[in-house]
């Protein structure tokens, strides 16, 4: 049997209410014990519990926050203290951490996946109903991104006032530049969760905003952008629907016109590992 490692941990915890210090686990924070630089972040993908303890919460927010925290603690923020300043000052006074706990782990990213569902995920009933839309497009972008390696090098929740104009909602759920980061030039590869399946508002919203995106990433990054939607498969939101499959083909047309690049959840394992390939991973 393999030694096992030592490690210690923090839980990161929404508290809407100081007060009544009622608190709802959102996160770990995971390292080695003693190397700052094994240090892992990941915050759960079902904010169900949050929103039950604070139904106006800014899951946005802490969407956002993993990836802020990440690259804090790899420039070498790792210590309790230290967290704790970035969330006060810089992410969500909601926040808080826990003091820090011992494990024995068979790797730092299995005891990651095991204190998560120990301690952060909601209990699961036998049957329970399958996410679907935009959330599960959303999900599996990003468990291919893990599963590649590079969601951590990834930007998040791009937002598109910074290459349209300010007062723009529009928010892209993540991208990077290929090779070397701070290089100019080249392509900047973004990517939209959308579904297809009834509302097709979304998929008019990123058409409308594709045009301005591409000419400010052009201005902002001087870069070319690649812009990819990804959608469910036809035969998940149609069926034997006619209505349906009419209303999927017309979001598919109006995005591939505005030049954006449709892709469905099935190509996510082609795209994560061409991302391993030009982050060099």
């Amino acid at each position: 049997m393999p030694e096992r490692i030592q490690c210690e941990f923090y839980l990161l915890r929404y508290v809407p209410d100081a007060v009544k210090n009622e608190f709802v686990n959102i996160g770990v924070m995971l390292r080695e014990a003693g190397r700052a630089e094994t240090t892992r972040v990941k915050l759960t993908r079902d904010w169900s519990r949050v929103r039950c303890v604070d139904p106006d919460a800014d899951t946005s927010l802490l969407e956002a926050m993993e990836g802020e925290l990440a690259e804090r603690v790899r420039d070498g923020g790792t210590g309790r203290q230290p967290v704790m300043t970035m969330l006060e000052e810089s992410l969500s006074t909601s926040v808080q951490m826990s003091e820090v706990r011992g494990t024995l782990a068979e790797s730092v990213p299995v005891e990651m996946e095991q204190l998560l569902r120990l301690y952060v995920e909601p209990l699961r009933e036998k049957v329970s109903r399958k996410k679907s839309g935009r959330a599960s497009i959303v999900g599996s972008m990003r468990s291919e991104f893990e599963r590649a390696g590079v969601w951590e090098l990834m930007r998040k929740r791009i937002a598109a006032s910074a290459y349209t104009r300010a007062g723009d909602p529009l928010k892209i759920d993540c991208g990077y530049r290929p090779g070397l980061i701070s290089s100019p030039g080249g392509v900047i590869r973004m990517f939209q969760a959308v579904s297809l399946d009834g509302d097709l508002e979304a998929a008019k919203v990123l058409s409308y905003s594709a045009a301005r995106l591409r000419e400010g990433v052009q201005r902002v990054e001087n870069g070319a952008l690649d812009l990819a939607a990804v959608v469910e498969p036809l035969r998940s939101v149609a069926a034997e629907d006619g209505e349906a499959a009419d209303r999927y083909r017309f979001g598919v047309e109006t995005m591939e016109e505005a030049q954006i690049r449709v892709l469905t959840v099935a190509d996510l394992g082609r795209v994560a590992e061409t991302a391993k390939r030009e982050l060099r991973v």
